[in-house]
């Protein structure tokens, strides 16, 4: 590769420029979705694809075109791709955020309780039957679930404490089963038409996501993406240590204040409206880092992008590969992200250090 689409980086091995993986990773997301309105049982030709979306636009006329493709397309496809690019982009962008707050390699919303913690919001408004805040009570609770979780978590695996990855991870385990066990609770208390639903939290799905539900995550993971990305520079300080970074004038207690916030905020939106996704949090930084280096200015970034084409891509092998029915789309995380994390764990140095 020339040195003109290189940069380099410690110890001489050089990267593509962040801006230039930035350009190839939206022209692939946009591939993905794009390819995703087409395709599945029934299949629709890209032409006609282009032909629904502009026409819904009044850009293009309709005739010629089935009722039942165009609703197809328009009803159930493409809001579904675009919520798995929101999903994806959610929990890729806050896994790379808690790994930096945490210090430690193995940080992931799944993994440590973040999404167990949502998922709880989420089940015990519907098991409760909660409506106080009308369709926003799920979406709500499910966020005030993740930021209980992500505080907890942190105040007892936080950096600085001489906790390392064991008891990341232990801490991580305990909060998801005391999590996991109170919707066990809520599952078994439901009614039948509720433990349906339920049922979805388990496994993770899109199968629901509609307009309505990509117009209620659309600002949500707006806030939290610009929110994450104008802490690109507290984070890089943090690498540095609490300590450190206290010295060269970060607000510590403020900045992770702000990323418990901003995690859980992503993390609640994307477990309220797709289940528990596992792994995605975990397996997308650690490729990006490859990519781009551990400088969060290009992490952050690309990490959505890169979490928002793997979800995408997922759900269209999960509504495809089986039709008519629908695998779920947690089992294609957790069959992807199980071996890396068991890899991650097997290359931990001793001590806990990455």
């Amino acid at each position: 590769m020339s040195t003109a689409l290189t940069s380099p980086t410690r110890g001489g091995v050089r990267r593509p420029p962040g801006a230039l993986l930035v350009v190839v990773l939206t022209a692939v997301l946009l591939a993905v979705i794009v390819l995703s309105f087409g395709t599945g049982p029934l299949k629709v030709a890209p032409g006609d694809v282009l032909r629904i979306v502009l026409a819904r636009f009044g850009l293009a006329d309709a005739d010629g075109l089935s009722t039942r493709d165009i609703a197809v397309v328009w009803n159930l496809r493409i809001p579904r791709a675009l919520m798995g690019a929101l999903v994806g982009a959610s929990l890729a962008l806050a896994g790379a955020a808690l790994q930096g707050l945490f210090g430690n390699a193995l940080a992931d919303p799944g993994v440590v309780g973040v999404s167990q913690g949502a998922a709880l919001g989420a089940v015990g408004a519907i098991s409760l039957g909660a409506t106080a805040l009308g369709e926003w009570t799920v979406p709500v609770a499910a966020f005030a679930g993740g930021i209980a979780a992500t505080s907890l978590i942190y105040l007892l695996a936080r950096p600085g404490r001489g906790t390392g990855t064991v008891t990341l991870l232990l801490v991580g385990i305990a909060v998801g089963a005391g999590c996991s066990a109170a919707i066990g609770f809520f599952t078994y208390r439901a009614s039948m038409t509720q433990l349906q639903s339920l049922v979805f939290w388990q496994m993770g799905s899109l199968g629901s996501a509609d307009w309505r539900a990509v117009g209620a995550v659309l600002p949500v993971f707006l806030l939290g993406l610009i929110g994450m990305l104008m802490l690109a520079t507290p984070l890089d300080m943090l690498a540095l240590g609490e300590r450190q970074a206290q010295h060269i004038g970060l607000d510590v207690k403020r900045t992770r204040a702000l990323l418990v916030l901003c995690s859980a905020l992503l993390v609640g939106a994307a477990v309220a409206f797709a289940g528990t996704v596992g792994f995605v949090g975990l397996v997308v930084p650690h490729v990006v880092r490859m990519m781009a280096g551990p400088r969060h200015r290009w992490l952050l970034p690309l990490a959505a992008l890169a979490g928002a084409i793997l979800i995408v891509t997922a759900d269209t092998a999960a509504r495809t590969l089986s039709p008519p029915s629908e695998i779920p789309l947690g089992l294609f995380s957790a069959a992807l992200g199980a071996p890396f994390f068991l890899w991650l764990v097997l290359r931990q140095k001793p001590g806990g250090a990455r």
